[in-house]
């Protein structure tokens, strides 16, 4: 018989067997739709806020990157770093750094400056580099820094513009370069030197050999940076006077006075004192080419005899390229036998005779030194 059945008996007769129906599912065990449906859309509204968290995470890390390596302060940061590392002509290929005659004359500086100095040789330290403040107005910007060169603290600020792309990074120029303008003036000397850079006025000056040597000589300088200059050789020294370029586009007027070397002043001395020792072995009344003689108006008897009785004591004063004699007392001594042409008696002259002696010292190209000695009796 089917498991599934039972017979039962009433009053001796068999009943049909009954069917056992299956359980039925109660409303507990089935999920309805729209519960589903919240489910679903809990899910995505925790996915779709993840999804606002990247984007903006990554937004986020998008505006950190410009911010240090796209925007206007990272842009002067980056030409500072130049500086600091000693890449002068990384530096000045820097958009907007480099600047043409056309740019001078419009700041109102020489339009030809020579770029000697822009090289590392001439840089001095650049240190302790700092933002201080970024203002920006649509796509230019104004930022200043803070430094320290050349041991010396400084602020500068710097006005960049957005130049263009690169994706959606915005690339920058300066819209004012930050090279300056020495305007230097050194009397006393052909050379002089800057951060121990040896430099030639002759290999700097617009007109060259043919320039005044009291001119100014325009030198292009890269902004911030100390520049000391110096003169410091055999004929001239100075103790030199240090400049700090901390502005665009501004000329900065230098000027410096050589003194001679305690060894060339020596010598100029005895070389004076030579030749005014040689001019006396001249026996005439009017010994050539010297600061002294004597005069008579009557006839001489005996060769006059000159002997210097008091060397002047040489002082020198720079003068452009080389160095003057300023106007110097001396005193010689004259021994002649003078005959009169009135009566015909002789009469033994000796007298001392002051003179005033200048002089001009030129530094010829080879180093050597020429002195062209001068000036009259006082008699």
């Amino acid at each position: 018989m089917d498991q599934g059945a039972r017979a039962t008996t009433v009053g001796g007769a068999a009943s049909p067997p009954t069917v056992e129906s299956a359980p039925r599912e109660t409303p507990a065990m089935i999920r309805p739709p729209d519960r589903r449906r919240r489910r679903l859309a809990a899910d995505l509204l925790v996915l779709a806020a993840v999804g606002v968290m990247l984007v903006a995470a990554v937004w986020a890390a998008f505006g950190a990157v410009q911010r240090v390596f796209y925007s206007p302060s990272a842009f002067v940061e980056q030409y500072l770093g130049l500086l600091a590392d000693g890449r002068a002509a990384d530096a000045l290929a820097v958009p907007g750094v480099a600047v043409d005659s056309v740019d001078l004359a419009a700041a109102g500086l020489d339009d030809y400056a020579s770029d000697a100095l822009l090289r590392s040789t001439a840089l001095s330290s650049l240190t302790d580099i700092e933002v201080i403040s970024e203002e920006r107005d649509g796509d230019t910007a104004r930022v200043t820094m803070s430094y320290t060169a050349g041991g010396v603290a400084g602020k500068t600020s710097f006005d960049v513009a957005q130049s263009g792309t690169i994706g959606f990074a915005p690339t920058w120029a300066f819209a004012k370069s930050p090279l300056a303008v020495i305007e230097l003036v050194v009397d006393g000397s052909p050379s002089f030197t800057v951060n121990g850079f040896d430099i030639e006025k002759v290999q700097v000056s617009p007109d060259g050999a043919d320039a005044d040597p009291l001119a100014a000589l325009p030198l292009l300088a890269f902004s911030p940076g100390l520049y000391s200059v110096s003169v410091n050789t055999p004929i001239a020294v100075t103790s030199g006077v240090a400049v700090l370029s901390d502005s665009p586009l501004r000329g900065i007027p230098v000027s410096l006075t050589a003194n001679p070397t305690p060894e060339f002043a020596d010598t100029v001395q005895v070389r004076v004192d030579e030749f005014l020792t040689e001019c006396a072995t001249q026996q005439v009344l009017q010994p050539t080419a010297c600061p002294f003689g004597y005069i008579v108006q009557d006839r001489i008897v005996s060769l006059p005899r000159w002997s210097i009785i008091e060397q002047p004591t040489i002082a020198l004063e720079a003068d452009g390229d080389g160095w003057r004699i300023p106007p110097t007392e001396g005193l010689a001594h004259i021994d002649v036998d003078v005959q009169s042409l009135y009566d015909g008696t002789i009469t033994s002259v000796s007298e001392d005779v002051p003179f005033v002696l200048t002089g001009q010292i030129t530094i010829l190209p080879d180093g050597s030194v020429s002195i062209v000695v001068g000036g009259t009796d006082t008699t």
